[in-house]
């Protein structure tokens, strides 16, 4: 598959990686993004996986909550401009979707743009939001929508619509103080993004390929490595020739250097992540390695698990389980989330990148 420099410019966004490093993984990958992504993860060159992508797409999420506090929908609709996202009538418009959704029954999309708009009777959902592309003058695109129903939800928008998310909760006494509790932790999902509630909903499968791009990442980064197996590293690379003779110079004047790595170059840093990568089998077994493994391997799930992220409005450390609990004690009930939902405007989509004066140039061609 030909890989262009479009699709090495969306993997540098997505991943922050630099463009050879990204043409390289679409390469070695045949060009597939999600594939794209791991490589450059397992050879620590992303400086964080963002899978959905960057935002780069305009538009709005919305939510809607029923009068109950039982039932919420969620929906992104994307425009072509800010400007529209802010509209007032536009945003008008999307939370009439959301509501039609919130007391509707729709099994999928298909079925929601099929039914009569709510808005106005005498339309389809879809044939209403076509007269609404020509009324506002852009394309708008009804991209998703989640509803949720259970004992107890909360919504909470971010940054005027830039990140919607709902929460449900289990609980056997809904009460104003559950719902500001659920409110905050509404508000700790939308800052901290979490992928999962809690380690148990990550499946076998997932975990031990998280595991193995720590491994991978871990070899990927020499100048982390443990003392006694970098040493071991450096030393083979000097032994074997691998290195040549600007590097071995650097390392003998700068070895005691914190900072060794910035003298070293490009070529003999690659060397070294070569040759720890050929004994990881090897490393596996060094109870040193194992503990570094196992300990970059819990902050990453502590990141992506929403009950063991630091609780952001906590005075002191607790977490986000310890805060739970501490909500269910205070008010004697059995409360748990269940269940959360966040739409970020644009995951996933690549904006239209427009040069305005070849579009003026253009127009006056026509």
């Amino acid at each position: 598959m030909a890989i262009t420099a479009a699709d090495v410019k969306k993997l540098r966004e997505m991943t922050g990686a630099g463009m050879m490093d990204c043409k390289k993984a679409l390469t070695e990958t045949d060009g597939d993004f999600d594939g794209a992504v791991e490589f450059l993860r397992k050879k620590g060159l992303a400086q964080a996986e963002k899978k959905a992508g960057r935002i780069a797409a305009e538009g709005v999420v919305a939510t809607v909550i029923s009068d109950d506090s039982k039932t919420a929908t969620i929906i992104e609709v994307n425009s072509e401009t800010d400007f529209v996202a802010k509209n007032e009538v536009f945003q008008t418009y999307v939370n009439g979707l959301a509501t039609q959704i919130n007391n509707g029954n729709y099994a999928d999309m298909a079925a929601f743009l099929a039914d009569k708009s709510a808005i106005d009777p005498s339309a389809t959902v879809e044939d209403h939001h076509k007269a609404m592309v020509a009324k506002i003058g852009e394309n708008l695109t009804i991209r998703r929508f989640e509803k949720i129903s259970g004992d107890e939800v909360v919504s909470y928008i971010h940054m005027g619509g830039k990140i919607g998310v709902l929460v449900e909760a289990q609980n056997d006494q809904p009460g104003d103080a559950t719902k500001e509790a659920m409110k905050n932790i509404a508000m700790q999902i939308a800052a901290m993004n979490p992928q999962y509630i809690s380690r148990d909903d990550i499946s076998a499968e997932t975990l031990d390929k998280e595991k193995k791009i720590v491994i991978d990442s871990s070899l990927a980064d020499p100048a982390t490595l443990p003392k006694p197996i970098l040493n071991g590293v450096i030393q083979e690379a000097i032994e074997s020739g691998k290195w040549s003779d600007e590097d071995k110079a650097a390392y003998e004047e700068q070895k005691n250097n914190k900072f060794l790595f910035n003298f070293l170059s490009d070529e003999g840093i690659q060397v070294l992540r070569d040759i720890a990568d050929s004994h990881k089998d090897e490393y596996l077994q060094n109870k040193i390695f194992g503990g570094l493994v196992e300990g970059r391997f819990s902050k990453h799930l502590k990141e992506i698990c929403l009950v063991d992220q630091t609780y952001v409005k906590a005075e002191d450390k607790e977490n986000v389980a310890q805060y739970i609990a501490k909500v269910a004690k205070e008010n004697n009930c059995n409360f748990n989330i269940k269940r959360f939902i966040r739409f970020e405007t644009g995951e996933g989509l690549e904006k239209k990148n427009e040069d305005f004066a070849a579009e003026v140039a253009a127009q006056m061609n026509q």
